[in-house]
């Protein structure tokens, strides 16, 4: 019995005509263009596709050069931060500079600072305490930090380093009760001492007499005495003058160049000076043996 339908053509030759067929119909389009308008039919058809195929690779690079943009121009952000920082920093002693260059221009030496080692920190947290001015920085004792330095930014002194961790260091404030810093007054030279009442927007210069030629309104600079704050930095400016003849001394308050609440940023000072013996950055040896202990108490001025 014959099979109902018969077989076809074999695969070979199946195989064999389709290649013949193929290679006529590149022939034929090549030569005459009969298929240009199907070619853009199926280009039409075929090309949101594509698209829409190649979109998420289109996104994710995007997003990825996006991500590394900002995150370059983060880095680039505070980069240039650190830089203003420490340029407006500098930039406080111009006035001084000046002022001394005109009183002992004759002279070959200054006990001012010319050159100073400088590290922009940053505040990593506040005493919660409101008995304790005190902040944490992100520098420490492998980054040079020592006892006692010390501590400004753009406006003026913020204070000095009390003690010293291995990554970090926790600064005490000149607003701090148990702070004090020898300050002169930048009209006439007065020098003073100005003690921190616990009020971030106040200190107070200590044993004024009535006559003293101290006037609000005044600019109270660093001395340079103490051998620890370099001098010509501002700060504060004197708001008040008041005398009681039943106290002894007069009552001068002065507010603080440095806005406190404000506190971001920090520079590290290493003071260099030609005449006067100020402090520079320990040796590796004994940067090891600083101690971390705890904050200063009150019966004990720093200064």
């Amino acid at each position: 019995m014959k099979p109902m339908f018969g077989r076809g053509p074999s695969l070979p030759l199946r195989l064999f005509f389709a290649v013949i067929i193929s290679v006529s119909l590149m022939l034929t389009d090549s030569r005459f263009d009969a298929f240009a308008k199907v070619r853009y039919l199926l280009n039409t058809v075929v090309a949101p596709l594509q698209y829409a195929s190649n979109l998420p690779r289109d996104i994710l690079d995007n997003l990825s050069h996006q991500v590394t943009s900002n995150q370059q121009l983060l880095i680039e952000n505070d980069k240039l931060k650190e830089e203003v920082l420490i340029l407006r920093s500098r930039q406080l002693l111009l006035d001084e500079v000046e002022r001394q260059n005109q009183q002992l221009r004759e002279l070959l030496g200054s006990s001012f600072v010319r050159d100073e080692r400088r590290l922009v920190a940053e505040v990593m947290a506040v005493d919660s305490d409101p008995y304790k001015h005190q902040v944490m920085i992100d520098k420490g004792r492998t980054n040079g930090v020592y006892e006692g330095q010390p501590v400004i930014n753009e406006h003026g002194i913020v204070g000095q380093v009390a003690y010293v961790g291995a990554h970090n260091s926790r600064v005490l404030l000149i607003t701090d009760p148990s702070h004090a810093i020898p300050v002169q007054v930048r009209r006439n030279d007065i020098r003073v001492i100005a003690s921190g009442r616990g009020d971030r927007d106040n200190i107070q210069l200590e044993n004024i007499t009535s006559s003293a030629d101290i006037e609000a309104g005044d600019e109270l600079v660093s001395s340079g005495l103490g051998e620890v704050f370099p001098e010509g930095y501002p700060v504060a400016t004197v708001t008040s003058f008041s005398f009681d003849n039943k106290r002894p001394f007069a009552q001068v308050d002065a507010r603080p160049a440095v806005q406190f609440d404000r506190l971001r940023y920090v520079v590290l000072v290493w003071p260099t000076m030609k005449a006067d013996k100020h402090r520079a950055p320990p040796p590796e040896s004994e940067r090891d043996t600083v101690k971390i202990d705890t904050p200063p108490t009150s019966s004990s001025k720093k200064n």
